[in-house]
């Protein structure tokens, strides 16, 4: 079926449904407006748009995988009745193969800048839910991703990306997995800036795991029902993960159990991990009733590295943790240079830290 012109009836209800939302509607917009129906196809509209076009969504259920490529293009539903889930056929998009959702993708001689994803779901698929490798200044705003098979929402080699008030709920792996490659070995990747705030984190593996990268921000989160909630993860390549902010988030009840892997042992009941990291502040965190036996279980944790790299100059600092279990804060690191101070907790390991 032909998408609609802007000026169409559909575009004026959509126009009425995101005002409600609180968002501009299309016809203060100077961008052009494609609006698609349930039945047509996303990708088709995405394929026809421009740099700084807006692909609006109408609500119901598209069965598809979508592929971005486009610069400055925003796609839009109207909240989570707007969903994007498999589809019922194998479809021949390099993101549907791969299993993932929606994809952002670049290339290393073509990083796509601007783009939008807002206001909807995306669920079930076998892989990630969204997934955006070589971006630049992504912005990921109330995304509801639930039930996908890995991550909620992925982002590698990606700079200056804005992940605000999503939720990311029982999803196989992380809620929001940021790194710099999970194909391939190196140092960590400066992400210039980005923003992991005010998202909803429930019943996925980890809440959010930051594997290799640095110079990044994770606040204002509600983190909880997860076998873990954030995971800083480094190892020995250089430049070493860290130089980042843990602030101000809200990490409670993370007591799913999550069997073994190769690498790493089961968990359950464990908060805020560092492991392989550098120069990096955990501060103003509420971290309460994680509570397990694994080794990494425990309120805000410090813990060696799979590959035997100590982390250095960690600071913990002006945090309220309170019956995690073993322990409120845990040093079970073999680095140096580890700042406690101003938390208030009731069991440390080493004791002395509260």
């Amino acid at each position: 079926m032909p998408i609609r012109p802007a000026h169409s009836l559909a575009a004026t209800a959509a126009a009425v449904l995101l005002s409600s939302l609180g968002a501009a509607p299309p016809a203060q917009a100077a961008s052009p407006l494609h609006v698609v129906h349930p039945g047509e196809s996303i990708q088709q509209a995405v394929d026809g748009a421009r740099p700084g076009d807006i692909v609006q969504l109408l609500p119901g259920t598209y069965r598809e995988s979508v592929q971005i490529s486009v610069p400055n293009l925003t796609v839009r539903g109207i909240g989570p009745a707007t969903v994007i889930a498999p589809p019922s056929t194998q479809a021949q998009s390099a993101c549907a193969t791969a299993g993932h959702g929606v994809c952002v993708t670049g290339t290393a001689d073509r990083i796509v800048s601007g783009v939008r994803i807002e206001s909807l779901a995306v669920e079930g698929f076998r892989k990630n839910g969204l997934s955006a490798s070589r971006t630049d200044r992504l912005s990921v705003h109330r995304v509801l991703v639930r039930d996908n098979g890995q991550q909620g929402i992925s982002l590698e080699r990606s700079t200056r990306a804005v992940i605000t008030d999503n939720e990311a709920r029982d999803n196989g792996q992380s809620g929001v997995f940021l790194a710099n490659s999970v194909d391939e070995e190196g140092g960590a990747l400066d992400t210039r800036g980005t923003e992991i705030s005010h998202n909803r984190l429930v019943g996925n593996r980890i809440g959010v795991v930051l594997r290799r990268t640095r110079e990044l921000t994770v606040d204002h989160n509600s983190i909880t029902a997860n076998c873990g909630g954030v995971f800083v993860v480094g190892d020995e390549g250089v430049p070493r993960a860290g130089s980042l902010t843990v602030r101000q988030n809200h990490v409670y009840e993370n007591n799913k159990y999550c069997p073994p892997t190769p690498r790493l042992g089961y968990i359950q009941g464990t908060g805020i991990l560092l492991t392989g990291a550098e120069d990096t502040l955990v501060t103003g965190n509420r971290v309460e009733d994680n509570d397990g036996a694994s080794e990494m279980s425990g309120g805000i944790v410090l813990f060696r590295s799979v590959v035997g790299s100590p982390s250095s100059r960690i600071t913990v600092r002006d945090n309220v943790a309170l019956r995690n279990g073993p322990a409120d804060l845990a040093d079970r690191d073999t680095g140096a240079g580890h700042t406690f101070v101003g938390n208030t907790c009731g069991v440390s390991e080493p004791t002395g830290r509260c």
